[in-house]
């Protein structure tokens, strides 16, 4: 029998579920924007499933997360190549630099992208998409029967560790321009805004406003990581045995110059967003998730979904 309480937590999985089914015929098919956006519904899946079935019985939560991770290796990484092909593209639009280098780069990056599609597109046929579809159902079944409502507690003890975690990763990435510390911000702010972005969706109260600088502060370092990629392949053509044709060398070292300079100024600009980022951290630990984790008795819960997607659908970085 439907109640108030289990419903929202039904809504909040089902909704995710449309999300990933709307995108996945394109994304079988191999169309970019399809793919990524599978992907990104995959992860927000993955997100929900676990905190939703906290302490929910017989509801095959497991099974259903299993068959999303597979999903999720499945569409792969294609999405970062084709990011590179974009910024070739604007780079060749631009007219600043050679066109030969700008081609034997671009030459590289199809070719390992055009790998990299077979094999999703492979192991795409491998995924059994209506048992996944099957398994979604059994979970929100089970959400709309139970009378139980842990969600809450479990993603505040989420949101509380992955702010620990982001405050962490700034620190040790301090003022530094180092890849490895960058991209550890970047992850953990990810995987945080996930979680906001369930909290926003459930009706939390003050959870929507933090996942603004979170925001911001992921699509710099988004724009940051694609650069660094297109670097790698950069690198790899300068040691190939193309780099010594008349004129390549010079050409492939101001292409890497022009990249390592934007590299610095997207720096720049995420060391100014820190402090805002860094404040968001600890507005969850200090006010948001002791808010999510007082006692709630026995009222009705009152949350109402917002009918619009998720908070974050309109956001460039996922």
């Amino acid at each position: 029998m439907n109640n108030p309480r289990s419903r929202v937590t039904t809504q909040l999985l089902q909704r995710r579920a449309r999300e990933l089914k709307r995108h996945l015929p394109a994304a079988a098919g191999g169309d970019d924007h399809a793919v990524h956006q599978a992907r990104v519904a995959t992860r927000r899946l993955r997100e929900a499933v676990p905190v939703l079935t906290a302490g929910v019985k017989h509801s095959r939560g497991g099974k259903a997360a299993r068959k999303i991770r597979q999903l999720t290796r499945a569409l792969g990484a294609v999405r970062e190549l084709d990011v590179t092909l974009h910024l070739l593209g604007d780079l060749t639009q631009s007219g600043a630099h050679a066109r030969t280098a700008l081609e034997e780069v671009r030459a590289r990056v199809v070719a390992e992208r055009d790998e990299r599609r077979a094999r999703m597109l492979k192991r795409l046929d491998s995924v059994n998409v209506s048992k996944l579809d099957r398994r979604l159902a059994s979970v929100a079944d089970a959400l709309d029967r139970s009378e139980v409502e842990e969600w809450r507690g479990v993603l505040s003890g989420r949101l509380l560790r992955r702010a620990k975690h982001l405050s962490a990763a700034i620190d040790e990435a301090g003022q530094m321009y180092a890849a490895e510390w960058l991209h550890a911000v970047r992850i953990a702010a990810k995987k945080l805004r996930y979680g906001l972005e369930l909290a926003a969706d459930g009706g939390i109260p003050g959870a929507a406003p933090l996942l603004r600088p979170i925001k911001r502060a992921q699509d710099v370092l988004g724009r940051l990581h694609d650069l660094q990629v297109l670097q790698t392949h950069v690198a790899a053509v300068q040691a190939g045995a193309g780099a010594e044709r008349p004129g390549m060398h010079e050409a492939l070292e101001s292409l890497a110059r022009h990249i390592e300079d934007e590299c610095r100024h997207l720096h720049g600009r995420y060391l100014m967003s820190a402090g805002a980022l860094r404040e968001a951290c600890d507005v969850i630990r200090t006010r948001l998730v002791p808010d999510m984790q007082k006692p709630r008795g026995r009222r009705p819960l009152k949350m109402a979904l917002a009918a619009r997607a998720t908070p974050a659908a309109a956001g460039a970085r996922r």
